[in-house]
């Protein structure tokens, strides 16, 4: 817990990629996610030790919340407000979370308590504040820098109020299970999970509680959203007393706040330890479940399986049927390779449904995906959940092979003046990577309007079963598959398969990051096959513990199987509104972002990583049966992997053979923007200084040229350029 003191280090915070991303995801709509955005306390010093549990001690500044505005009178409230900015004292004002109402502080007036500050500032200006945040410990939900719309850096300065007009105040404590600031005059940082945990956290025959607590989460449908938060908490109370020896003292310490005061979760302690003693299947079945995390090695699994913010909470709550069961026994940190490896089959069942992207063109769901780790990695985990999704497949294609083969069977049997038997031409839809390319046009020509499907469980094989000529061809095929293109070859012979066909062909491969580079070399890096694949990487297994896993049941594999069933049942054009929306302003924002870093790669990567996502969104309506906000939540969690994989698996390459580096230019995950290191006015030479000569002179030009067309600068005179509006 530290405090924060510098306009800087605010901005930073208020700034960061999670943080914008999350802001985005509540204007969406996903009010769930809000407990995930940085907050910030603005009327209280800590608690020596840093703590904002029963903290007295008011700081010189007032927080103020102002909600439920309507949106006609947003900009006059705003106008009121920073007209009066100096008889109120001012300090900062930002749009809130939700976007319907303003967050503000002011200098506190000594001699009246905090509720008296807040009445006078409210009759000031017309407005009225949120009575429920008038505690000096209440924290508010913070935006971005894009939503502040003032700010004075006397905010920073620390110091305790004095004063003999004031009352005793009351403290409590914040829960929220997001990172916590204190932010201006000081600020909190608290654990993601358990927002003030005890110094030695309390476990379960060794198990830690909050390891308990997760997995039952995971089992129960995932943590609670708003509006089912004290039905939820109460629940987990009921059956975590049996492994608390219903002691009310156990469960206060272990048990999770989600924003309730110290009061609100002992009223729900309490009730739940007066329902009748009886012991929680569900908690015996959670302690002797052989595949549980003990303590390091959850938080290991955790740090490796999610970097995003919005995968922070775990996969099982986001997941319709069929996504969800895959993932049943699946170490966490494998989640994310399993999902993306049955992805693509299930956008092949779902073969004759037609969507139309942010673009206003129609799509198909063309989806390819390569599973990625060293060897003994653990990448079998993925064929162990496809094995159930293609099962009807499998099953289909073992009659229709039957046919085939007996028609072969037939045709070479006949007398030499004998009629050749009709070829039966049979739908075959589960085709091996390793096809030659002129059986694999004949199955297009036989697919009756159907998407193929192919499972590699090696990539090196595929890659040296290919030959030059073929592999190059497959390129082809697979590049055109993504939108199914056409394609097709023409010879004289009766032998070889002609024609010209729509490809419309799905896969999953397994391979070795040796494999994967062979396959994606320098010389072809650009060839556009790159972007169109979802890739996933296996977590790093180097001197790790074995991982265990957990056999999915019969419930399990038949609602998979259920799913199946219901991604066939769709045919025709689907209407996904909201789903355009949210990827189009993902979009969007990788684009500026790419804009202002220069970087071609992230440019490049961001459009198709979008395409990617949508699909993948598609799928999960389907299987949902709605737009819901976890299905956009979804879209943008997948685009967002997808464009962190490709760039990490590709984007070296790519980046060296653009702009033909001496040395790479820093790591991708950083957000140091050029345009943002550039000074208010600027010229060529301090933009090139900047990008090190990795760029032409033709290629800064043409940056330049965006950045003035966008708005973000003018021209001074012939060589000086100046920003309009400098991104804080």
């Amino acid at each position: 817990m530290r405090p924060i003191l510098t306009r800087e280090e605010y901005l930073q915070l208020r700034d960061s990629e999670r943080q914008r991303i999350t802001v985005q995801a509540v204007r969406n709509g996903m009010e769930e996610q809000k407990k995930n955005l940085l907050q910030m306390n603005y009327s209280c010093l800590p608690n020596e030790d840093g703590t904002l549990k029963g903290a007295k001690a008011m700081s010189t500044t007032v927080g103020m919340d102002i909600d439920h505005i309507a949106p006609e009178e947003l900009p006059r409230v705003k106008e009121r407000i920073l007209g009066k900015k100096d008889e109120l004292g001012l300090l900062m004002l930002e749009k809130s979370a939700r976007g319907q109402g303003y967050h503000l502080v002011f200098r506190r007036k000594t001699e009246l308590s905090q509720e008296e500050n807040l009445k006078w500032a409210s009759e000031l200006l017309g407005v009225k504040y949120d009575d429920g945040a008038k505690d000096i410990t209440r924290v508010f939900f913070t935006t971005t820098n894009e939503e502040l719309l003032f700010l004075d850096d006397a905010i920073f300065e620390m110091e305790e109020a004095r004063g003999n007009g004031g009352t005793e105040v009351r403290g409590y404590e914040n829960t929220s299970s997001a990172e916590t600031f204190l932010a201006p005059p000081a600020s909190i940082e608290a654990d993601p999970r358990t927002p003030e945990p005890p110094k030695e956290e309390l476990r379960f025959k060794g198990i830690p509680y909050s390891s308990i607590i997760a997995e039952y989460w995971r089992r129960t449908g995932g943590e609670p959203a708003e509006g089912e938060r004290n039905v939820k908490l109460h629940k987990l109370a009921v059956n975590l007393r049996a492994i608390c020896d219903n002691k009310k003292e156990v469960l206060m310490k272990v048990m999770p706040r989600y924003g309730l005061t110290e009061q609100e979760l002992q009223s729900i302690v309490d009730s739940a330890c007066k329902e009748p003693t009886k012991g929680s299947k569900i908690m015996e079945a959670i302690v002797t479940s052989p595949n549980l995390p003990e303590g390091e090695e959850m938080e290991e699994e955790c740090e490796q399986a999610f970097q995003h913010p919005l995968l922070r909470r775990g996969l099982g709550r986001l997941l319709p049927l069929g996504l969800k069961e895959s993932l049943t026994g699946v170490p966490v940190s494998m989640h994310m390779p399993v999902l993306c490896g049955i992805l693509p089959i299930a956008a092949a069942y779902a073969d004759q449904v037609e969507v139309e992207y942010c673009d206003g063109n129609r799509q198909r769901l063309g989806l390819m995906s390569i599973i990625r780790g060293e060897q003994a990695s653990g990448k079998s985990v993925v064929k162990g959940a496809l094995d159930i999704w293609k099962r009807q497949f499998d099953e289909e294609d073992t009659l229709a092979r039957k046919r085939e083969d007996e028609w072969k069977e037939r045709k070479k049997g006949r007398k030499a003046n004998e009629k050749a038997p009709e070829d039966p031409k049979v739908l075959i839809r589960m085709v091996p990577v390793t096809v030659s390319c002129s059986t694999l046009l004949k199955r297009f020509k036989n697919a009756q309007g159907h998407t193929l499907y192919s499972f590699g469980e090696e990539l090196d094989t595929l890659r040296k079963t290919n030959g030059a000529g073929s592999w190059s061809s497959k390129y082809d095929i697979y590049r055109l598959a993504f939108d199914q293109g056409e394609w097709g070859q023409d010879y004289n012979s009766d032998a070889a398969e002609s024609g010209v066909v729509k490809v419309a062909y799905n896969w999953t491969m397994l391979g070795t990051n040796g494999a994967l580079k062979k396959c994606f070399r320098a010389d072809n890096i650009e060839n556009g096959l790159s972007s169109r694949i979802l890739v996933a990487e296996m977590p790093d297994s180097s001197f790790s513990k074995m991982p265990k896993f957990k056999h999915r049941s019969t419930e399990d594999e038949g609602k998979i199987l259920e799913a199946v069933t219901r991604l066939r049942s769709y045919s025709g054009y689907v209407d996904t509104p909201r789903l355009r929306k949210a990827i189009e302003e993902w979009v969007e924002e990788k684009r500026v972002e790419a804009a202002k870093d220069i970087d071609h790669v992230k440019d490049t990567y961001r459009k198709r990583a979008a395409v990617i996502g949508f699909r993948c969104g598609v799928v999960y309506r389907l299987l949902d049966g709605k737009e819901s906000n976890r299905c956009l939540e979804f879209a943008v969690m997948m685009a967002e992997y997808c464009l962190q994989q490709q760039m990490s698996a590709f984007g070296e390459a790519l980046r060296t053979e653009c702009v033909n580096a001496r040395e790479e230019c820093q790591r991708y995950g950083s957000n140091h923007s050029v345009f943002d290191q550039l000074s208010p006015t600027f010229t060529m030479d301090d933009l090139r200084a900047l990008k090190r000569n990795f760029c032409s002179d033709a290629a800064l030009r043409k940056i330049v040229s965006r950045w003035y067309h966008d708005g973000w600068i003018e021209k001074s005179d012939t060589k000086h350029w100046r920003k309009i509006s400098v991104t804080l």
